[in-house]
């Protein structure tokens, strides 16, 4: 049982009268649809999951519209895509994670941004930068600068979102350019509400479809002697018309305020919290009125040269919020200021630290040598700003000081009953026969083995990329190494740039695939090796595992010549440490592939407890696995912990006074994996571990029984 976006889908079809409630990125959503896009595309990632998720599961909905909603393989068949509105007045989105993503599309982006497009194209990127990101700190801005892309950074207010999707698809026919869109973390949640409109099935649709294809036009193409030609109607013709666009729509937006002598240019996404930062200054109210006039940017490239030098002309001073760099925005408001003979200060990174998330606090300590030096008469109020500051500065002392000894590192960790854990305590054991190896990790729940206690990864340099990565390492290692990938990563990226690549070069390369059946770390989407609905509502017990049931991987692997494959089941750690002792040490010298199968823990139980409630609700007998540590016969080694990393294996205070060592013990949410019974076994662990059947329902003669052998104990116990 996937996650149900059912009530997200209805808020989809809200028309002309109602009131949309709900997160940005669903906002965009349902732009998209209000605008009439054709088609749909992209590859999941946070924080847009949701939009691809959404339209995926709205197929019927979508049909009904005639919208072509692609799931793609990775962000460059995505923005491959977008290849239909060249041609055609096909309004198409895309969207995926960035920076990384953008990078998998670059080649493709380029190609599309120099012909130019004619249906409108929104790529939505979900800027993944700061303290909350989980990806390189680097942003799109440099990439819509290099291939001539417009790119909106909408004000976090869900009915300026929607206004700038709709706005987005006009500006890309206007300026014939491709835009992008990129929203952060918190304008992706930020939850709010906009009057919805009616959606707009497109003109040209799978429900209305083409009768003839375009008539061939060599200019149209990426390709020399015409990306010559490209290159000057990006500056003589699509920019000038974009800068158009933006100037009669108004789509930045001027905001005025008392202290006229001095104002603000900001990223539009950035609008929320400079409003609350200003308000530390007494600087903005309740409602968002600034007391300084604010240029909000939601418009990002191209600049517009006079609407800069409008607002700046005049002022005392100017102070520049641009989150990120280098300062892409700032550098070209100081040379569009200097060639209009403007001599306004501009202030920006000599007042604010030159990368990291601009938060509230970050804000503040830039805004507060901003007012002290233009806004003299605000003395009282940055005296109380600052008190904030110390205040928070001080709350943060007291807190370290009521520290005896420093926090203990709380490094994140697979989710508990993960099918990935066990291959890496195999991976220890093995370690010990033919000592250590160079690990090249990947993207996906297993770069989580990075981590405490197991420490595995020398490097990961793109998602589906171990194998390429090792390619420069291997020859030069004595023993051989090891490459770890996902199945989301396999079909993402390394089935071409890894496995075909090894095998043309005769690479002697050892590689573990983890088959969870999902694309788990985007979200348990479906991919091609994922168990049809067939295998998972067919299974006589929907306990056991299914991702065996479908074979795509290894019949892919075998076509394309691997020769040395082996299929283990996760948890059988002994298995698996002996397979991977027979990677390292075989005399086959060539691609060694072993494939890891055991189904996501998180689908798994998204299938079992639906089932497992409905047997009990008709009082049928349900039988659930516990495991446990007999407290008496752990001799308080921890070496169980070392090996496992279960959250659900942790410590206690030994019962018996004598002894000094905490034991271990299995808390609350095991789900019964038995993962710590085989590495108990497949590293000769002290048998304290014990497993126990819990028995709900049970049968007439199951509870006889229990009866019997209660009054039994209580006998042979002392008095």
């Amino acid at each position: 049982m996937e996650v149900s976006f059912a009530q997200e889908i209805e808020s989809l079809r809200l028309g002309d009268g109602h009131t949309f409630h709900g997160e940005g990125i669903l906002a965009i959503t349902k732009g998209l649809l209000q605008s009439g896009v054709a088609y749909v595309g992209g590859y999941q990632g946070a924080p847009v999951s949701h939009l691809l998720d959404v339209m995926v599961q709205a197929k019927p909905y979508m049909d009904e519209l005639g919208v072509h909603v692609e799931a793609c393989s990775n962000e460059a068949s995505a923005a491959a895509m977008l290849g239909a509105s060249i041609h055609y007045p096909l309004r198409g989105a895309v969207t995926w994670k960035s920076i990384v993503g953008t990078n998998v599309a670059a080649d493709a982006l380029s190609n599309l941004s120099s012909p130019g497009v004619k249906g409108g194209v929104l790529i939505i990127v979900g800027e993944d930068y700061g303290e909350g990101a989980s990806v390189i700190q680097e942003r799109t801005h440099a990439f819509a600068l290099k291939s001539s892309m417009c790119l909106l950074d909408p004000r976090p207010e869900l009915g300026q979102m929607v206004n700038m999707v709709e706005h987005g698809f006009r500006l890309s026919e206007a300026s014939n350019m491709p835009v992008i869109m990129e929203l952060r973390i918190r304008a992706c949640h930020v939850r709010g509400s906009f009057e919805a409109k009616d959606n707009r099935a497109p003109p040209i649709s799978k429900r209305a479809l083409m009768e003839e294809p375009a008539a061939f036009d060599y200019a149209r193409l990426a390709h020399p002697p015409v990306t010559f030609s490209h290159e000057k109607l990006k500056t003589a013709e699509r920019l000038p018309a974009a800068r158009r666009y933006i100037q009669e729509h108004r789509l930045n937006e001027l905001m005025d305020g008392d202290y006229a002598h001095v104002g603000i240019i900001v990223q539009g996404g950035l609008y929320n919290t400079l409003i609350r930062t200003l308000q530390q200054f007494d600087l903005a109210d309740a409602f968002g009125q600034s007391r300084i006039p604010l240029l909000v940017l939601n418009v990002t490239y191209p600049l517009v040269p006079q609407e800069l030098q409008t607002f700046c002309a005049g002022k005392e001073a100017v102070l520049m919020l641009e989150e990120g760099q280098p300062e892409y925005i700032e550098q070209e408001l100081a040379t569009l200021l200097r060639r209009a003979d403007i001599q306004t200060p501009l202030h920006g990174k000599d007042m604010l630290p030159s990368a990291g998330e601009y938060t509230a606090e970050v804000m503040a300590h830039g805004l507060a040598q901003f007012v002290q030096r233009y806004l003299p008469d605000q003395a009282a109020a940055l005296e109380a700003a600052t008190a904030w500051l110390q205040g928070n500065a001080q709350r943060r002392a007291e807190v370290a000081a009521q520290r005896t000894a420093p926090l203990p590192a709380r490094p994140p960790g697979m989710c508990i009953g993960c099918p990935e854990r066990p291959v890496f305590a195999a991976l220890k054991l093995a370690q010990q026969d033919v000592g250590p190896v160079h690990i090249a990790a990947d993207i996906g729940c297993h770069a989580l083995g990075t981590f405490e206690p197991f420490s595995f990864g020398h490097s990961i340099l793109g998602y589906g990329m171990s194998l390429a990565s090792r390619a420069g390492v291997s020859p030069m290692m004595q023993r051989r190494v090891l490459s770890i990938m996902g199945d989301g990563g396999f079909w993402h990226n390394g089935l071409l740039t890894g496995v075909q690549s090894a095998l043309f070069n005769g690479d002697d390369a050892v590689l573990l695939i983890f088959k969870n059946g999902y694309t788990s770390a985007t979200g348990t989407q479906d991919i091609i090796s994922t168990p049809d609905d067939a295998a998972k509502n067919g299974a006589a017990d929907k306990r056991q595992s299914l991702v065996h049931t479908n074979q795509t991987i290894e019949n892919t692997l075998k076509g394309l010549g691997v020769q040395w494959l082996r299929t283990v089941h996760t948890y059988e750690v002994s298995k698996v440490r002996d397979t991977l002792h027979e990677a390292f040490t075989t005399d086959f010298n060539g691609l060694k592939v072993i494939v890891a199968e055991g189904e996501c823990q998180l689908e798994r139980q998204r299938r079992i407890k639906p089932w497992l409630a409905s047997l009990l609700k008709k009082g049928e007998r349900v039988v659930r696995v516990k495991y446990g540590v007999d407290e008496d016969v752990c001799n308080g080694d921890h070496a169980c912990i070392r090996l496992s990393g279960c959250p659900t294996l942790t410590l206690k205070d030994n019962p018996d006074p004598l002894k000094v060592d905490p034991v271990a013990t299995v808390i609350d949410g095991c789900v019964g994996c038995g993962l710590c019974g085989e590495n108990a076994h497949a590293a000769t662990l002290c048998p304290s571990f014990y497993r126990a059947e819990v028995v709900q329902n049970p049968r007439w003669h199951e509870r006889l029984m229990n009866r019997w052998r209660g009054l039994w104990l209580r006998w042979m116990q002392p008095a």
